[in-house]
């Protein structure tokens, strides 16, 4: 499954940064990735902080390993957190 990799930062709450990859198959829009991330802060209790295509931006297409692509299948979309997720 290609899929396409949005770069995203985010200020929590508390003012540390957030870095974390959405990851989405090919097809889908830059506002799609942007909902799924906003579903995403939610998930994390970051509800209500900004996330637009400042903060979330393309990065590059790639194929999706098999966990990445079996969480598309399920969920819509994938999570890559790096930084200052947890």
């Amino acid at each position: 499954m290609k899929v396409s990799v949005y770069d995203t930062h985010v200020v929590k709450k508390n003012g540390m940064k957030m870095h974390f990859d959405i990851i989405v198959p090919e097809d889908q829009s830059h506002e799609k990735a942007i909902q799924y991330g906003l579903e995403y802060l939610k998930s994390v209790g970051q509800e209500g902080q900004p996330l637009t295509t400042k903060e979330c931006r393309f990065c590059h297409m790639e194929e999706a390993p098999k966990n990445v692509e079996k969480a598309i299948t399920e969920k819509g979309y994938f999570i890559y957190e790096m930084e200052g997720c947890n």
